[in-house]
């Protein structure tokens, strides 16, 4: 008759007495489990299961005091590869990526290709009609400007009598 084995042992009892296995483990496959889940749903490296799934560019949001600034990492992008759209206080940058032809093998790329989306929800009421897009260095920045009820003032302060 066969004995059941103990987990841990003698030596995960020294190191950590009152536990039967090693207390770290659980975190391990809670850490292993949520890159899983995180390429899954946000996609990791391109592979069969996240071909032809949207991702997302590197991106910075940033705000003044009359606009917000949104600038995306887009190396190698043309203009016509790519679509911004507002709605209400969304915005939306769409593109593509595309895969340029190469001659010899190709031992590693590292580069993501294939389509790409970037969302970014405002904080604030907006002037849609006057949003401004620039590509430059292969950085595109998109100027939100602030609706004026939106845009702070000083006030100033006078006597109460």
């Amino acid at each position: 008759m066969a004995l059941p084995a103990r987990r841990g042992g003698p030596l995960a009892e020294r190191r950590f007495p009152g536990w039967g296995t090693d207390p770290l483990a659980e975190l391990n496959d809670l850490f292993g489990r949520m890159g899983i889940l995180l390429e899954s749903t946000a996609g990791g490296a391109m592979g069969p299961m996240t071909e032809g799934m949207a991702w997302s560019p590197l991106a910075d949001l940033s705000e003044t005091d009359d606009a917000y600034l949104v600038e995306v990492e887009v190396p190698g992008v043309k203009r016509e590869d790519l679509d911004i759209e507002m709605t209400e206080r969304e915005l939306t940058i769409t593109g593509e990526f595309k895969e340029r032809e190469r001659t010899g093998m190709l031992r590693r790329s590292t580069r993501r290709t294939g389509r790409f989306e970037y969302r970014a929800a405002l904080p604030g009421d907006i002037s849609p009609e006057n949003v401004e897009a620039t590509l430059d260095n292969g950085v595109l920045t998109v100027k939100v400007p602030k609706a004026e009820a939106t845009k702070s003032r000083r006030i100033e302060i006078t006597s109460g009598q």
